[in-house]
């Protein structure tokens, strides 16, 4: 059994920027279906619904971090068009295969865009955003980093943040592990699924991040299956 004491530092497949091919769109499309499963997307929309709840006749801008096939980014625009809120979205990761996919995926969904960029760059640190999601994303990242990020987050978003992430806890390691060894076509997702749960976070590593950088304005909850959502309110 790994130690899920404290967050692994092993590297997932998916943190080789330069990985490509069937295999990415073939993660990409079980990562989706994980999530539509298990209720996952869920947590960001009512994340985004909290801080937006207030905010009307304007135009907000919502960056997705770590975007994947840009599955959010869709239903944040559905969201917004039943709410008649008006996001202007767009999908950022590093991986230049992953937005060309996502921007593929998501093909005459209006008001959306893509960008190539890692956030750890200072060309990323420079712009403004009104709203900041990470869903999934945030695990790949060392402490420190977190650190770094989330107080560049706090300058760089308008209104607020939105975190989805994963719970580190022995059942959800060994449940991922079971259903993707069993159902999964994809070697990434059995490698990197759990993972991701090892490099995944306990409440107080989350508390010690959020500390650090001087957030104070922020709801913390447990969500199934064994996720953390996080909503901080910037203004």
């Amino acid at each position: 059994m790994p130690d899920l004491s404290k967050r692994s530092s092993q590297l997932e497949i998916m943190d080789d920027l330069e990985c490509q091919g069937e295999v990415v769109g073939q993660t990409l499309r079980e990562i989706d279906e994980i999530n539509k499963r298990l209720g996952g997307n869920h947590l960001s929309v009512q994340g985004l619904e909290s801080l937006l709840k207030n905010v009307n006749g304007e135009v907000i801008k919502v960056a997705d971090l770590g975007c994947g096939s840009g599955e959010m980014l869709k239903l944040f625009t559905n969201w917004a068009d039943r709410n008649n809120k008006h996001l202007e979205c767009v999908g950022i990761d590093a991986n230049a295969y992953i937005i060309e996919y996502a921007r593929q995926n998501l093909k005459g969904v209006q008001n959306t865009a893509f960008k190539t960029q890692n956030i750890l760059s200072r060309e990323f640190t420079r712009q403004k955003f009104d709203v900041i999601h990470c869903s999934l994303f945030l695990h790949h990242f060392t402490q420190e980093e977190l650190v770094h990020l989330f107080t560049n987050f706090k300058k760089q978003a308008r209104i607020g943040i939105v975190i989805n992430d994963l719970h580190r806890h022995w059942l959800a390691y060994y449940s991922i592990k079971l259903v993707t060894s069993l159902l999964s076509k994809s070697k990434m997702v059995k490698f990197d699924a759990p993972l991701s749960v090892a490099r995944g976070f306990k409440k107080n590593d989350l508390l010690q991040i959020l500390d650090r950088c001087g957030m104070t304005n922020f709801d913390l909850k447990w969500k199934w299956a064994f996720r953390w959502q996080i909503v901080i309110n910037n203004k």
